[in-house]
C-alpha cells in the first residue's frame, strides 16, 4: 500500500547517521581548511587580507558542507561530494603555489 517508516533501530541506519555525521563535520572541517588555504593564496592583496578572505570564505563552507552531507542520497554520495570538493581545493592551493610572504 503506502512506503514503510525506515527501522530506525537497526544498525544499517545507524550507520548512516553515523557516515553523515562524520562527513558534515570532520569533511566539512577539511574543506574549510583547504578552501581557506586556495582562497588566501589567490586573494590579491596583502597577506593579512587573504587570510581574512580564506577564513570567512571558510566559515560558508562550514555549513554548506554539513547540509549537502544530509542532503545527499546517500552516505557514499555525501563522502563523495566532500572528497571531490576537498580534492579541488586542495589541488587548487597547491598550483598556485607557496603563500606570499
Amino acid at each position: 500500500m503506502g512506503a514503510r517508516a525506515p527501522d530506525r533501530r537497526g544498525w544499517r541506519y545507524r550507520g548512516n547517521v553515523a557516515a553523515r555525521v562524520l562527513a558534515g563535520s570532520l569533511g566539512a572541517y577539511g574543506v574549510a581548511a583547504l578552501l581557506a588555504m586556495a582562497v588566501a593564496r589567490l586573494a590579491g592583496g596583502g597577506r593579512i587580507d587573504g587570510v581574512i578572505a580564506g577564513t570567512l570564505s571558510a566559515y560558508l563552507a562550514v555549513p554548506a558542507v554539513a547540509i549537502w552531507a544530509f542532503l545527499a542520497r546517500g552516505p557514499w554520495r555525501a563522502w563523495g561530494g566532500v572528497v571531490v570538493l576537498g580534492a579541488a581545493f586542495g589541488a587548487l592551493a597547491w598550483m598556485i603555489g607557496p603563500p606570499a610572504r
